[in-house]
């Protein structure tokens, strides 16, 4: 016999969390440094998982690794690739490079790094996403530019989504970084996700699109 009240009880059932549909959740890797990695955060504070936070409140199912590590180069990140992939992720957002200037390291060698990581993850079917770094203004003019340089080059000719600074409006912000005036706050995380967070949504609606 046909009982509504059963009816009603197995549709809601079906209905979606949230709202959110039911497919599985897009993977998304931040593989970088302290900057990334949350240094002096708490778990919840650092940019992964703000920027899950983030993406889910606006409807994406995702799931963001936390896959930084402080003092991490370029070099370190490329030998870290094989676990990243292991993992299966749709999307890594590269961060990484920051610590290749503070050490003053050859810019062609972060380069190579760099293009590596990029160049295994496209063949590896992983959209890569590249964020840039800037070199520190008293290596001189002649490494700065060299360094500077890389990321712009490296997204242009591997055609991959970039953005140009990781650290846009809060680097030389006091009131958004720590006293060594080089890691972000929680404040400091929430103003990099704010401003990062169209062009990871925009990866994501190329994900769905299947391009």
């Amino acid at each position: 016999m046909f009982s509504p009240r059963l009816f009603w009880f197995c549709f809601i059932l079906l209905l979606p969390v949230n709202g959110l549909a039911t497919s599985a959740a897009v993977r998304i890797t931040v593989l970088g440094d302290s900057l990334s990695a949350g240094y002096g955060l708490s778990a919840a504070e650092a940019f992964p998982e703000q920027l899950e936070s983030a993406l889910l409140q606006r409807g994406y199912q995702v799931l963001v690794q936390n896959a930084g590590v402080s003092g991490d180069t370029s070099a370190g990140g490329l030998a870290r690739l094989d676990w990243v992939l292991a993992d299966s992720p749709d999307l890594v957002i590269v961060e990484l490079g920051a610590n290749d200037a503070l050490r003053g390291l050859d810019p062609e060698r972060t380069r190579e790094n760099l293009a590596t990581i990029l160049t295994r993850l496209k063949a590896a079917g992983v959209q890569p996403l590249l964020t840039g770094m800037l070199a520190p203004r008293n290596l001189g003019r002649d490494y700065y530019t060299k360094f500077d340089r890389i990321y712009p080059d490296l997204a242009q000719s591997l055609g991959i989504s970039f953005y140009p600074f990781f650290l846009e409006g809060v680097a030389d912000q006091p009131e958004l970084n720590h006293r060594d005036g080089i890691h972000p706050t929680a404040a400091g995380v929430s103003m990099i996700v704010e401003r990062i967070l169209p062009l990871v949504e925009d990866c994501l609606k190329q994900l769905a699109a299947g391009s």
